[in-house]
């Protein structure tokens, strides 16, 4: 069901200019925009997003690849001209079921929870309330950083917790299933039972690296409510989500039953549903956040809108401008920014159990999108949205690669034509057509493809549009070919020729 605010606000002022001529250029627009969409849902190019020079790119359809990727639901909303263009959701809420995926499905946001926490801790110090250069040892009080030999060489403040540099210990939670005892947030930080993560400290040097760490956002998250001296849900709710129209937004955990009935299920890679559909997580500011694509638009566009000087719902320009400035990799406070001038976009994905999620925009051009999805392999579907996206909007980033095919002469191809063995039982089979091979495995490889087709980009080395393998050909002195070496990444198993 798609709703696009756009086309609500062309039908509305329709109504109101009721000439004909009004009429047509309202219809004429929505039905561009109509056009759009189907070209962003029409346009996606699998992984690993690689296209051969003069040949057809093999767009699919999103909902073809839905299928594929076994991913039950998605939901998208797209930012344009600092606006709200449109808002889409595909599938269904939970494998099996009927329940369709629409704007207003809420998903779990993950590590996206940690920017908008972040704006809610610099909306309190600009309110005075917070200072971003302070030891936070000297805000807590029921629980504290505990003093080793590096927090007495420098103390963590809040701008190394949110830039991820106070060289804090635990990256990501699992979050607890259903069923599972809850823990407290102290319990949590101390790493004791029933708390499934170890003590929340710091380990290295504050401030020397960037390290990915949910464990500052806890410590953030304890911050937050003794100097409010308010649950967490409610520090954020008045801070950001009500300024900014967030309706369908809460870091309420575990979700309260009244919400339950709107949200989606988790999904396992196998494509099954997530023992009790989601797992809660107390630790809210890292992880907790339930909300909708559209929502996280919402504050997207306002830290664009923020950063240009033309809104301070929540933060003013300055202080919008210092959380976009990067402190070490790339990691600004509480958002990932990379680019500049045109090009400049801040970023955060999220990953929880049974969902993947990503936002991303462009504050001087003014565009944007968030996508989240119900399942564990929702990234390599995003991945390729995304690349629809770019194409449509004409982002810098997410381009496919294009490679040109080498040409290589028929005999040469069919030398390497027969059957290579990596152990007794996993062999693969290569065959060859239209001057490609094509990899038939007699048992599937660990890349799961039962067949693939490989083009040349040397006489000797080929690579695939299907899979992000490449297979390198090996010849003896006497120009024989004796093997191949099958390469993904960093991972590498060497075949020999038997026949």
């Amino acid at each position: 069901m798609r709703k696009t605010q756009a086309f609500v606000c062309l039908v509305l002022l329709s109504f109101i200019l009721a000439p004909a001529h009004a009429l047509a250029a309202t219809s004429e627009i929505a039905q561009e925009l109509g056009a759009r969409i189907q070209r962003v849902e029409n346009g996606l190019i699998p992984n690993p997003g690689i296209v051969v020079k003069g040949q057809p790119s093999g767009k699919a359809g999103l909902v073809e690849r839905m299928k594929v990727c076994r991913v039950p639901g998605v939901s998208i909303a797209v930012i344009n001209g600092y606006d709200l263009e449109w808002e889409e959701g595909y599938g269904v809420r939970e494998s099996g079921g009927t329940s369709p995926v629409t704007p207003e499905t809420l998903f779990q946001a993950a590590s996206i929870s940690k920017p908008v926490a972040a704006a809610t801790a610099l909306y309190y110090v600009e309110s005075g309330l917070l200072g971003l250069y302070e030891d936070v040892n000297s805000r807590l009080r029921s629980w504290r950083v505990p003093e080793n030999a590096w927090t007495r060489k420098g103390k963590v403040t809040l701008r190394e917790l949110l830039s991820h540099t106070a060289g804090v210990t635990v990256s990501g939670f699992p979050g607890y299933a259903e069923g599972k005892e809850l823990p407290s947030l102290k319990q949590i930080l101390d790493g004791v039972k029933p708390a499934n993560t170890p003590p929340i400290k710091v380990d290295i040097e504050i401030g020397s690296r960037f390290r990915y760490a949910g464990g500052g956002y806890t410590i953030l998250q304890q911050l937050l409510i003794e100097v409010l001296g308010r649950p967490f849900p409610y520090i954020v709710r008045d801070a950001v989500l009500i300024k900014l129209d967030m309706s369908q937004s809460t870091y309420e955990q575990p979700l309260p039953p009244a919400l339950a009935g709107r949200a989606a299920s988790g999904h396992r890679p196998d494509g099954s549903v997530l023992p009790g559909k989601w797992h809660t997580y107390p630790e809210m500011a890292a992880a907790g956040l339930w909300t909708t694509p559209t929502d996280l638009a919402l504050f997207a566009r306002e830290i664009m809108l923020a950063k240009e000087g033309k809104s301070d719902r929540i933060l003013s320009q300055v202080m919008v401008e210092l959380m976009l400035t990067p402190v070490k990799e790339g990691a600004g406070l509480g958002l990932f920014v990379k680019g500049s001038g045109q090009d400049l976009q801040f970023s955060h994905s999220g990953g929880n159990e049974g969902f993947r999620c990503f936002m991303i925009a462009y504050p001087m051009r003014g565009q944007g999108a968030v996508i989240m999805t119900n399942s564990d392999l929702g990234g390599d579907l995003m991945s390729e949205i995304l690349r629809s996206l770019s194409a449509e909007y004409g982002w810098p980033d997410f381009k496919p690669v294009e490679k040109e095919a080498a040409a290589v002469g028929a005999s040469e191809l069919e030398a390497l034509a027969g059957t290579y063995q990596f152990t007794p039982v996993d062999r693969i089979k290569i065959t060859v057509g239209n001057g490609c091979l094509f990899a038939d495995p007699v048992f599937v490889p660990p890349d799961g493809k039962a067949s693939c087709v490989f083009f040349p980009e040397s006489a000797l080395s080929f690579f695939s549009t299907e899979t992000d393998v490449t297979l390198t050909f090996a010849k003896n002195a006497q120009g024989r070919v004796t093997g191949l070496t099958w390469r993904r990444g960093e991972n590498q198993r060497k075949a020999v020729k038997i026949k």
